[in-house]
C-alpha cells in the first residue's frame, strides 16, 4: 500500500502531472473568492426576503366567542398567493377554528375566513378581509434539485417574519396526512423550522414559492418537510372554487395482502401483492359493483394495485362518475367488474 501511495504522488517529470502540494501551491489564495461567494449568497437571501417577506402572514386562530383575542388557541403562518387576498396555509393550522385573523409583516391585523381545506394534503385556503396584500408566485417544484438553496419564512414560536436558510436535502419523500392518506413528492430540507412555521412558504433563490412548510420531526435536527408547490397549485383552484378537493371513492376497507405464487403466475398478474377487500359498504359504488369481502383487487383500469395508496392515486385523478374497471381475484379466478366511483363526502383512509 505504501509503494502504491508513493507512486501516485511521486513527481514523474511530466509537467502535466503535479503532486497535491504543487497543485495547491499554484492555486491562488481563495480568500477573496470565498468572500465573494458568501456575499452573493447573502445578497440572494436578502433579495428573497425583501420580495417575498411582505406576502408572508401570521395566522392566529381563536375561539368563536366575544373577546376571542384573549383566547388564542393556535397560530401558524401563511403566504398570500393572489391579488384577491387568497392565502395558503396548512389545514392543521386552521382546523376547527372559530375565528381566524391574519397579521402582516408590518403588524397590521385583518380578519380572514376559511375558503376551503384539504386534509389529504394538509393544505387550506383563507381569504383576508383586504385585497391590498403583496403576494408571492409559485415556482415549479418538479424542477428543483437536491442541494439547492432553500429559504423558509414564517412565524416560529410567535416570532414574526423569521427567516431561516438551508438546502433541499431530499425529494420524493412521502408521509401520511392526519386522515391516513399518503402525501407524496414531499420536499425534505434543512431550513430550520419550529412550531408556528407551519403554513409558511419555502422559497428558492429567485423568490419563487417551491413548497408550503408542513412538518418537522421532533428531536431531529435539520429534517423538515414541505408540501411541493405543484401540489399546492393543483389544490388551490379547487379549494377556491368548491371549498374542497373532489376525489372519488369506492366504499371499501382493505389491506395489502401477498399473492401466493401459485396464483400470480397462472393468472398472469404483474405483481405479487393485492388489496384484500375487508368490508364493503352495500350502498357504495363497490357494493353496487358486486365486490365482496375476501376479493383481491389486483388492478383498476389496467393500473396495478398493490396497496390502498394505489387506489387513492387513481381515484384522485380519475373523473368522478366516470366508469372504470376493477380486476379482481375471487375463488382463484381472475374476473373484471365495472365500477363507477362516486364523490367522497369526506376524506377517508380506505378506498
Amino acid at each position: 500500500m505504501d509503494k502504491i501511495g508513493h507512486r501516485l504522488f511521486q513527481h514523474t517529470g511530466d509537467s502535466s502531472q503535479k503532486s497535491v502540494q504543487e497543485r495547491y501551491a499554484t492555486t491562488p489564495d481563495s480568500g477573496d473568492s470565498d468572500a465573494d461567494l458568501l456575499d452573493a449568497y447573502s445578497r440572494a437571501v436578502v433579495r428573497v426576503v425583501e420580495s417575498v417577506g411582505p406576502a408572508v402572514v401570521s395566522v392566529v386562530v381563536g375561539k368563536n366567542s366575544p373577546g376571542w383575542r384573549g383566547e388564542q388557541v393556535g397560530a401558524g403562518s401563511g403566504v398570500a398567493v393572489s391579488p384577491e387576498g387568497y392565502i395558503l396555509t396548512n389545514n392543521h393550522v386552521v382546523q376547527g377554528a372559530g375565528r381566524i385573523e391574519i397579521r402582516t409583516a408590518d403588524g397590521t391585523s385583518h380578519p380572514a375566513r376559511l375558503i376551503g381545506a384539504d386534509p389529504a394534503t394538509d393544505l387550506a385556503v383563507l381569504r383576508a378581509g383586504t385585497r391590498d396584500l403583496p403576494y408571492a408566485s409559485f415556482g415549479d417544484s418538479g424542477k428543483v434539485a437536491v442541494g439547492q438553496l432553500a429559504i423558509a419564512i414564517g412565524n416560529p414560536l410567535g416570532f414574526d417574519s423569521t427567516v431561516s436558510t438551508g438546502v433541499l436535502s431530499a425529494l420524493g419523500r412521502a408521509f401520511r396526512s392526519r386522515d391516513g392518506r399518503l402525501i407524496e413528492n414531499i420536499i425534505q430540507h434543512t431550513a430550520p423550522l419550529n412550531p408556528g412555521n407551519s403554513g409558511g412558504p419555502l422559497v428558492d433563490s429567485r423568490g419563487r414559492v417551491i413548497g408550503i412548510n408542513t412538518a418537522i420531526i421532533p428531536m431531529a435536527q435539520g429534517i423538515c418537510f414541505s408540501i411541493p408547490s405543484n401540489t399546492a397549485s393543483w389544490v388551490l383552484p379547487q379549494l377556491v372554487a368548491d371549498g374542497r378537493v373532489r376525489r372519488g371513492y369506492l366504499g371499501i376497507a382493505g389491506q395489502s395482502q401477498p399473492l401466493p405464487q401459485h396464483l400470480a403466475l397462472p393468472l398472469g398478474l404483474a405483481a405479487n401483492q393485492a388489496v384484500e377487500v375487508v368490508s364493503v359498504n352495500r350502498a357504495s359504488p363497490a357494493g353496487r359493483a358486486g365486490l365482496r369481502p375476501g376479493d383481491l383487487i389486483v388492478a383498476i383500469n389496467d393500473t396495478c394495485v398493490t396497496c390502498i395508496d394505489d387506489l387513492h392515486r387513481f381515484l384522485t385523478v380519475w373523473p368522478i362518475a366516470e366508469p372504470a374497471t376493477l380486476t379482481i381475484v375471487r375463488n382463484e379466478r381472475r374476473i373484471t367488474l365495472p365500477i363507477v366511483p362516486a364523490e367522497a363526502v369526506a376524506c377517508t383512509a380506505a378506498g
